[in-house]
């Protein structure tokens, strides 16, 4: 019998998920099957399909509208049973965007931390209650199946507090008020690869870009969070595919005080019709802006490599300088006039592009000899989330010595 692990990570309409197999004989779990629920609020689709010889066929069915989170994990699990002969499901891992001043580290999610981290859902309101959604399904549907939460937030507790702090009456910080960072199960798993191909340079002062759909870049020195582009919320920093981005205070309070807009129009305002998007009025998609030959798309285009350079060298400057520049999500790993535009404009920073590599996606997309290297590595934050999950697993007190706990509430 071969221990599996089930990792989850939900979005608003979206649950991604990956299956892994635990090796007996340790080392990183195995993906044995990944899949991906999308239209969760209106016409469910899934589909999984098999990484593994032996790991069951490929499915892509749409599911019942009114099933939500309960009704995608019953039908994996179903795959899973179906399947997966000779696994036994010991733990489920999650990706939780905020763990708040008080969650770093990966922690078992009981009913009373379900509940803690549910009242951050105000500071990551796309994302804090989509992640705790199948915390509390599969609590209803497998009550004696472990739960783990890793944190978006956790790799940048080891930003120092000045760079922490906002300008705000302390009270206020005490409160919690201050800067997080997010994409820290990415920026995790980068890391981890520096040394493969940086060599000795690894723990040098690297820079890694994660762009996709959310946007944000943090300086890494000697593999630990030094500073990054979010914030207290996961709106700060760089334009995104429907978020503004870092803003002036100012326009807020003229929107509230001039158009009498309230919290949640701005809310709205903010982190669905801002970003790529608004810029443009095309998409929030990369892709189908690189595409187009409206004047709208370009400016969109050309206002997110210009944020990028601008926080590139903000970024070196917390560094004390650059050793390397790392390209990895979506549009990091895909976009090759992105990552050249970025380049060409930093060249004062010492870095140079390989035209031919770039076009090739890498992973190496600077010339050799280049005072600073770029490289585009795909990141990979289910596997994080399954290192994690596994290690505290193998901490917690057996279950049978107190018998199965209930994960969620």
């Amino acid at each position: 019998m071969t221990d599996a692990l089930l990792i989850l990570n939900a979005g608003s309409t979206s649950l991604k998920f990956t299956l892994y197999a635990v090796p007996d004989g340790g080392g990183d779990p195995r993906p044995l099957a990944r899949g991906r629920a999308e239209g969760l609020d209106g016409r469910p689709h899934l589909r999984i399909r098999a990484e593994a010889r032996g790991a069951g066929e490929a499915i892509e069915e749409d599911l019942d509208p009114d099933g939500g989170y309960e009704s995608v994990l019953a039908r994996v699990l179903t795959w899973t049973e179906a399947h997966g002969a000779g696994l036994r499901l010991i733990g489920a891992g999650h990706r939780i965007v905020h763990g708040g001043p008080d969650f770093a580290a990966p922690v078992r999610l009981t009913p009373a931390i379900v509940r803690r981290l549910a009242a951050l859902n105000p500071l990551a309101p796309l994302h804090q209650p989509h992640n705790l959604a199948p915390v509390r399904a599969l609590a209803h549907s497998h009550p004696g199946l472990p739960q783990v939460g890793c944190f978006d937030t956790g790799f940048h507790a080891t930003n120092a507090p000045l760079t922490s702090r906002y300008a705000i009456p302390r009270a206020l910080h005490d409160l919690g008020i201050r800067r997080y960072g997010f994409h820290g199960l990415s920026y995790e798993y980068i890391v981890s690869t520096l040394h493969a191909h940086l060599g000795p340079a690894a723990g040098g002062r690297v820079v890694i870009a994660h762009l996709g759909g959310g946007a944000s870049m943090c300086a890494v020195h000697q593999g630990r969070s030094v500073a990054s582009t979010m914030g207290f919320s996961a709106l700060d920093g760089l334009p995104m595919a429907t978020r503004s981005g870092a803003i002036d205070p100012g326009v807020l309070l003229y929107l509230m005080a001039e158009k009498d807009m309230r919290a949640a129009e701005l809310g709205d305002l903010l982190y669905r019709r801002s970003g790529l998007l608004g810029v443009s009025g095309i998409s929030g998609d990369m892709r189908r802006l690189l595409a187009s030959d409206a004047a709208q798309a370009r400016e969109a285009v050309d206002l997110f490599t210009y944020r990028i350079g601008r926080e590139l060298g903000s970024l070196a400057a917390a560094l004390g300088g650059l050793d390397a520049l790392i390209f990895t999500g979506g549009i990091g790993e895909h976009a090759a006039q992105v990552r050249a535009r970025v380049i060409e404009a930093a060249a004062w920073l010492g870095l140079r592009l390989d035209p031919a590599a770039n076009e090739a996606d890498g992973p190496r997309i600077s010339p050799e000899g280049a005072a600073v290297p770029a490289f585009v590595i795909p990141t990979d934050e289910d596997l994080i989330i399954a290192r994690h999950t596994l290690g505290v697993l193998r901490t917690w007190p057996p279950r049978h010595r107190g018998g199965p706990d209930r994960a969620g509430a």
